[in-house]
């Protein structure tokens, strides 16, 4: 019998990559707008501050972008491997106890059954109500 495919764990797609590519771009468009500004060679005026502010700020926001897209992306990986083991840790117990003979004893925890003891520590049983009880 085949084994069925996984499903793919998520990973950031499309609208993180939108935005971080939109954040280099406005950095990009700012850094040209700065360039074009200092080799025309004028004093410093409030253009170039804005030039070098946005710069500054876009490339710093698509730098922190781009992190953060990679560490989810990274967090994605880990937490489906995660899933994967503890299925596998799962099914390898239950296998484990599918396979145990009936009278051995051995390394084996059997899973645990809905047993009732007549007189919990409470005092109750199953079928006590509140009301069915004098205080």
């Amino acid at each position: 019998m085949a084994t069925p495919a996984s499903p793919l764990p998520h990973r950031p797609g499309a609208i993180s990559l939108f935005f971080v590519v939109k954040a280099a771009l406005f950095a990009a468009g700012f850094w040209a707008w700065l360039l074009v500004l200092v080799f025309t060679g004028t004093n410093a005026t409030g253009l170039h501050v804005l030039a070098a502010t946005g710069t500054i700020i876009t490339t710093l926001v698509s730098v922190l972008l781009g992190v953060r897209m990679a560490l989810q992306r990274d967090a994605a990986q880990r937490h489906a491997e995660l899933k994967r083991l503890l299925v596998d840790i799962s099914w390898n117990a239950f296998a484990a106890v599918g396979n145990a003979e009936p009278e051995s004893t051995g390394n084996v925890v059997p899973f645990p059954t809905a047993v009732y003891d007549t007189a919990s520590p409470s005092g109750r049983t199953p079928g006590d109500s509140n009301g069915d009880r004098q205080y």
